[in-house]
């Protein structure tokens, strides 16, 4: 996926012309264009060449996006550019309208007094109103310049149709100037001139975007907040000696240490000393992790007590800091599917709005009108109806969502992720590593007295937790592993490899049925060991059944809690799983879960997948390499964190902390975040519905009608609440049950 910074654009008409642009493209598979981010994210074999190309032939301006930036490296991607350069123009066009409206409406309105070489020179005072409007017009002419642009190009935007509301204003205005000039009575003239409307519309849609921009800002600071954890320079041991360094000097295997107060600058693994880590950067949790010799450490994270010394394992963008937030800025840059809807209207919104204004200026011409009085209404249908809360309604809730998420430890990889999650209605779950902690132990042996050194040998090879719980009980009773060749892995049922002549194999009953007879008594005895919620596993070695070694895996503390919470949540729990049935009952039953699937294999854990969506929406929770098939075939897949790269990378959903009780959390803030888009599209929707009729001056009758002045103030206030709005999910606590 390419990433690209888009230029130029100024509501949602803009954001969807560059994305069909784009979509024309050879090679383009997809496009995402971000209005709040000024990004755009490209997927297929297209060239950068003709993807920017295709941006400016319609008419703004793209760049790739670097990939990779240095730590020390301000990055300003993110910081508020709009604002000051606002601000700027707004205290300039103030400035100059003040005066305008001193001449306009302080004079011929309440007869507020003036200079003498003014005094009974109307033509002079409406000379004076036209310098004063040029002037903040130039001061705005961006509005005029995208706009205009806009129009050539086919693609009229929110600009267009401000640009078109002054601009008609102003050359009206000039006209009755003109008159003014050869007329013999030109005082009565000055109450026709509109060239304060003119520059106020520009000078309050300033005013509106500015506070736009302010609020666009605050949506990005849970992601700079975040951003701003990560230490510049680290200390590292050279030539035994202690050296400070950039970060991003810091080279994989290099010894770093870390002192009481200071950040953790790459993921690493302590080597020395023991202490306390703030890892609520990562995962939301407040509380200290303990940290001694062999445990993991990742980046960004705070040493709070103790000195330890650590070696780099993953650095520059491999840390988990740096993958949390590119995961956040990528997802920030997506569309969920509900903006869709604002898109399809932004599209042919603009046109629409401009016939509408033609019409409504030749209907009341028609009826006899002014054409002052026909041309303030059409003004104040072209600036009413700006699209841009429509544009803003649902990239600033995923955005501010999306940062809401990573900062408790929740990180949605896409805005359709975050949107689908709401529609949750079944949750399936994996049980070793989701539900259990996934460090089983070693709790009976039944067999051979070669049985434990087989087993070793055998389970040696493989990455799955009950395999590591053999391979450390054997470690810690001192076994030696035999050679093996021809290693296979059978996903969801066992392994087998080659001991000299003969096959040694194990794994759940149904896998060692293939190649022996397992006798009644060992099936009796693995069926009381599962009904104890332990697993059962077979090992034999040629045409002999060498016996049983049972492996108990610790339920999660909040599994239970979390069942209940998915529960009350009116959400449907099920779990999927290749354990034994016994086992699988059992620990279904201590955490509440009714439904269970026991064992699975990865092809069937997908099919009972396909099932359930017959059903209802479902979210797959799982965190090992047999749960990657399950996890992509369901409408949200949620990875635990601690899990498998692979179950993570087929994920839509991470949970950092890897606790269960986050599922629950990520259906709430996803519910909330969707209850935001709903009610600004709603307003945005609403608005225009109500203001267009009013400033077409279809209530006339009831003398209701809408200053184009007025227009602009509400028009530009309507994309700040929306923004504001959208805000409100920085409150909104995600464990929180309502």
């Amino acid at each position: 996926m390419k990433e690209y910074d888009v230029g130029g654009m100024g509501c949602a008409a803009c954001s969807a012309r560059v994305e069909k642009a784009v979509l024309e493209v050879a090679g383009v598979s997809s496009c995402s264009v971000s209005l709040l981010t000024n990004s755009m994210l490209v997927e297929g074999t297209a060239s950068d060449d003709a993807i920017v190309s295709a941006v400016e032939n319609a008419g703004y301006s793209a760049c790739k996006r670097k990939t990779k930036r240095k730590s020390t490296d301000e990055d300003d991607s993110l910081a508020d550019k709009e604002t000051p350069v606002l601000l700027k123009r707004l205290i300039a066009s103030f400035g100059f309208l003040i005066l305008l409206m001193y001449l306009s409406m302080g004079h011929v309105m309440w007869n507020f007094p003036l200079p003498l070489f003014l005094q009974n020179n109307p033509a002079l005072i409406g000379t004076l109103q036209m310098i004063l409007a040029a002037i903040v017009m130039g001061i705005n002419h961006k509005f005029f310049t995208n706009g205009f642009k806009g129009l050539i190009h086919r693609a009229p935007n929110m600009d267009t149709l401000v640009a078109m509301g002054s601009s008609a204003s102003f050359v009206y205005s000039f006209y009755v100037l003109i008159l003014m000039f050869v007329s013999s009575n030109s005082a009565h003239y000055l109450h026709d001139l509109y060239f304060e409307s003119a520059a106020m519309i520009l000078a309050l849609i300033t005013l509106g975007k500015m506070l736009e921009a302010r609020s666009k800002g605050k949506t990005t600071n849970a992601l700079k907040s975040l951003m701003n954890l990560a230490p510049k320079t680290t200390t590292v041991i050279r030539d035994g000696a202690e050296v400070k360094i950039s970060v991003d000097d810091v080279k994989k295997g290099d010894i770093f240490v870390v002192r009481p107060g200071e950040s953790i600058p790459v993921d690493g693994i302590v080597i020395e000393g023991n202490s306390a880590v703030d890892e609520s950067a990562l995962t939301g949790e407040s509380v200290p992790v303990d940290k001694s010799v062999g445990d993991i450490v990742s980046a960004a994270t705070i040493n709070q007590s103790g000195f330890i010394k650590c070696e780099a394992t993953r650095v520059g963008e491999n840390t988990t800091f740096s993958q949390i937030i590119k995961l956040v800025r990528e997802a920030s840059a997506t569309k969920a599917p509900i903006a869709k809807i604002a898109d399809k209207v932004s599209g042919i919104f603009v046109p629409v709005v401009m016939a509408i204004a033609l019409l409504v200026f030749v209907v009341w011409m028609i009826l006899g009108k002014s054409v002052g009085f026909s041309l303030t209404r059409a003004i104040s249908v072209l600036v009413i109806s700006c699209p841009c809360a429509l544009g803003l309604a649902t990239p600033v809730a995923i955005m501010v969502g999306n940062g809401k998420g990573a900062k408790s430890g929740i990180l949605f990889k896409t805005a359709s992720s975050l949107e689908m999650a709401a529609r949750t209605q079944i949750v399936a779950l994996d049980k070793t590593g989701t539900i259990t902690k996934g460090e089983p132990e070693v709790t009976d042996i039944i067999g051979e007295e070669n049985l434990l050194q087989i087993a070793y040998s055998l389970e040696k090879k493989s990455e799955h937790p009950l395999a590591k719980a053999i391979v450390k009980y054997g470690e810690e009773n001192g076994i030696s592993a035999l050679e093996t060749t021809d290693f296979v892995i059978f996903a969801g049922g066992g392994l087998k490899a080659s001991l000299g002549e003969e096959t040694i194999c194990g794994g759940n009953a149904d896998y060692v049925k293939k190649y022996v007879d397992i006798s009644a008594e060992f099936l009796e005895k693995a069926n009381k060991i599962a009904s104890e919620g332990k697993t059962p596993i077979f090992f034999a070695k040629g045409k002999q059944v060498l016996g049983i070694i049972a492996v108990a895996d610790k339920i999660k503390t909040d599994s239970a809690k979390a069942i209940e919470e998915l529960k009350r949540m009116g959400i449907r729990t099920v779990m999927l799983t290749g354990d034994n049935k016994l086992s699988a009952e059992t620990i279904a039953k201590q955490v509440g879960i009714e439904e269970v699937f026991a064992e699975l294999k990865p092809e069937q854990k997908e099919k009972a997948i396909v099932n359930l969506q017959k059903e209802g929406k479902v979210s797959m929770v799982g965190d090992g390499i047999n749960d990657a098939p399950s996890l992509t075939r369901a409408d949200i897949g949620i990875a635990i964190g601690a899990g498998t790269d692979v179950a993570i990378d087929a994920a839509d959903i991470v949970l950092v902390n890897s606790n269960l009780s986050d599922v629950g959390a990520a259906i709430r803030l996803s519910r909330a975040t969707l209850k935001i888009i709903r009610e600004n599209l709603f307003w945005a929707f609403i608005y225009n519905v109500i203001c267009i009729p009013v400033a077409a001056g279809a209530f006339v009758w009831a003398g209701l009608t809408l200053n184009p002045m007025i227009g602009a103030a509400a028009m530009s206030l309507s994309s700040f609440c929306v923004v504001t709005n959208a805000l409100r999910l920085n409150f909104f606590d995600v464990r929180k049950m309502k």
